[in-house]
């Protein structure tokens, strides 16, 4: 983990000559999604290629953008796309961002994405906040020499999702009649999605959604002592209840479908934080 953490005063540095302006929220943008950057008073665009030391992203419909602008009255950061590992990256390259954005001042991140419904309460185009997860990955950006001036050798998960932006957060859906529920997030490697027998063992361990993402930066969100809401689309019911094809296609129509109220949710979301 050490070894590529040694260059985040270069990216750090390249950033902030950019965008020098202080910033304490960011936003990671899921599977669909992307349409919901438009939303801010944007400052500035990086693209992650340009951006030292950063992967570039080669997911479907991930646009792989650093934005800062303003939502809400307020200065944020919004990741346009993320990496995951099924791209090839290791934990530590897919989570580098979050450690940047730490380093930029970031103390709450909130994270999107697109889940396939393991929960028969849960359909299609629901927004779901996460109170939980589980790792199914069976890796962890953590794993390596630890760097004691970031975070602890050991950090404690028992409160992974900040439980006072849960509670912004269900006041908020409530008060804007948005059909919003709460759930336990199962994320997994990836890239194929998950088979029937897959799905049944997940609802069986306490999953109501499952993804290929969120997990890993959460994990160093925690590390790095940041406060965390997440909220999943569900795109995609699984094969617990159909035996028709997922297409990627679909996944992201239903995602856009719901960034309205989505976007609701972040703005009022961030003016209340």
């Amino acid at each position: 983990m050490i070894k590529i953490l040694k260059y985040l005063p270069d990216t750090v540095d390249f950033i902030k000559k950019q965008y020098p302006k202080t910033v304490d929220t960011a936003i990671i943008l899921g599977t669909g999604l992307n349409e919901i950057a438009s939303s801010i008073d944007t400052e500035l665009i990086i693209p992650y290629d340009i951006i030292p030391h950063f992967q570039t992203s080669t997911a479907p419909s991930h646009k792989g953008q650093l934005i800062f602008g303003k939502m809400a009255g307020k200065q944020i950061a919004i990741m346009q796309g993320r990496l995951h590992c099924y791209e090839g990256y290791s934990p530590i390259e897919v989570t580098y961002p979050i450690f940047t954005l730490k380093k930029l001042g970031v103390q709450n991140l909130i994270i999107t994405n697109a889940a396939g419904s393991l929960n028969e309460d849960l359909q299609m185009g629901d927004l779901v906040i996460i109170t939980d997860h589980i790792n199914l990955t069976g890796k962890n950006p953590l794993i390596g020499e630890n760097d004691t001036s970031l975070g602890p050798r050991c950090p404690s998960m028992h409160d992974p999702y900040h439980k006072q932006f849960i509670e912004i957060a269900k006041k908020i859906v409530k008060d804007n009649n948005i059909p919003a529920k709460t759930g336990v997030y199962a994320g997994l490697i990836g890239p194929n999605l998950e088979t029937a027998a897959e799905c049944k063992m997940l609802r069986i361990i306490g999953a109501d959604m499952v993804g290929l993402s969120t997990v890993h930066e959460v994990i160093v969100g925690i590390y790095l002592q940041m406060k965390i809401l997440a909220i999943s689309i569900i795109t995609n019911l699984s094969n617990l209840f159909h035996t028709d094809i997922h297409l990627q296609n679909n996944i992201e129509k239903i995602a856009k479908s719901s960034q309205d109220m989505l976007k609701i949710l972040l703005e009022n979301f961030i003016q209340q934080i």
